[in-house]
C-alpha cells in the first residue's frame, strides 16, 4: 500500500474515499441527467462496488479517481482523477483523466478546477508524459472541458466495452502532453 496522494484547490479537496461518500455517490450514480452519456444509471450495489474499486486503486498505487469534497459544505460532490487504461483500448498504454460531479455542482467550474489539479499531479508528481480523456461524440459538455484544459482531439474510436451499434459506442479521444 502506498500513502494516498491527496490535494486541495481553492474550493475543493481531492481525497481518499470514505464510507460516508457512498450514499451521495449512489444518488449521483442513479441520476439520469448525470449518467446521460453512460450506458445506464447504477444501482446502489453497483455504485458501492465502483466506490470500493476507486478506494482500492488509491490504496494500491497512491492515486486514482479521488473523491471530491467541497470546502464550503464539507460534502462529497463527485469524483475526479486519473486512471491507467486497460489494454483493450486502441491507445493503450496510457493514463486517462475523468470526472463526474453531482448535477447540483455543474456550471460552477468545479470539474475544471479539480481536473487542473489532477493534471498537475499526473505531470508533476507522477511524471507522466501524456494524459488522455475520452467521451461519447454526443457529450459536448465534457468535450468543452477537455478543450478548456488544453487537450486536443486526436481521433475517433469505438469504445471497446460497448456493444457494436450501441448509441454511445463512437467516442472521441483528446490528448494533452506535458
Amino acid at each position: 500500500m502506498k500513502k494516498p496522494i491527496e490535494a486541495e484547490t481553492d474550493r475543493l479537496y481531492l481525497r481518499q474515499w470514505r464510507p460516508t461518500d457512498c450514499e451521495p455517490f449512489a444518488q449521483m450514480s442513479a441520476d439520469p441527467v448525470v449518467m446521460e452519456f453512460f450506458p445506464g444509471t447504477l444501482t446502489r450495489v453497483e455504485s458501492d462496488a465502483l466506490a470500493d474499486r476507486f478506494k482500492l486503486q488509491i490504496e494500491k498505487q497512491g492515486w486514482g479517481f479521488w473523491a471530491v469534497e467541497s470546502k464550503v459544505t464539507n460534502e462529497f460532490i463527485g469524483f475526479v482523477g486519473l486512471n491507467a487504461l486497460s489494454n483493450e483500448f486502441p491507445f493503450f498504454p496510457g493514463v486517462e483523466i475523468g470526472w463526474r460531479l453531482a448535477f447540483s455542482e455543474w456550471g460552477k467550474s468545479l470539474a475544471f478546477e479539480a481536473s487542473k489539479e489532477a493534471l498537475h499531479i499526473g505531470f508533476s508528481l507522477l511524471g507522466l508524459n501524456e494524459i488522455v480523456s475520452f467521451t461519447t461524440i454526443a457529450n459536448r459538455r465534457s468535450q468543452a472541458l477537455m478543450k478548456r484544459l488544453g487537450m486536443r482531439e486526436s481521433e475517433i474510436f469505438d469504445h471497446p466495452k460497448l456493444p457494436h451499434g450501441h448509441s454511445l459506442q463512437r467516442h472521441c479521444l483528446y490528448r494533452l502532453s506535458h
